[in-house]
């Protein structure tokens, strides 16, 4: 049999999940959220090229974990999909050809971090990382 002490108590339990929301279920507050995802601007330069970057990433997570994004321009046969990667100590960025033309169909991109907010490595085509050398400077 239940009081109506405990029942009051009961009626003034609330649960609140990560995003501030009410929801009826202790089970659905305490749920993991999805991971969340966000977008930083990266500029490569290597002299003779310079490419945009769109970057989709957990700021969550460090090393921040690399979910996707583009190659925008500035190298051949844009755009590019990033399709994965890492940024933090040290870039790495893959990313697959999505426009046409005759160039290659994957780039890799390395760097270690350089203040200020900057990354400064290798990148190259097919499975290849050292072929040209880079700046690449992380816009927040």
């Amino acid at each position: 049999m239940t009081t109506a002490t405990e029942k009051k108590k009961k009626a003034e339990t609330r649960f609140i999940d990560a995003t501030g929301a009410e929801v009826r279920q202790r089970e659905k507050a305490l749920a993991a959220p999805q991971a969340a995802a966000t977008t930083a601007n990266f500029t490569l330069h290597n002299g003779a090229v310079t490419f945009e970057m769109e970057v989709q990433y957990n700021p969550n997570s460090y090393p921040h974990v690399v979910s996707g994004g583009k190659i925008t321009s500035g190298i051949c046969g844009a755009p590019w999909n990033i399709t994965g990667g890492v940024f933090g100590d040290n870039l790495r960025l893959d990313a697959q050809r999505a426009g046409t033309g005759s160039c290659a169909s994957t780039i890799t991109i390395l760097g270690d971090l350089q203040q200020p907010a900057a990354y400064r490595g290798t990148y190259g085509f097919d499975g290849a990382t050292s072929w040209f050398k880079h700046t690449t400077i992380y816009h927040c």
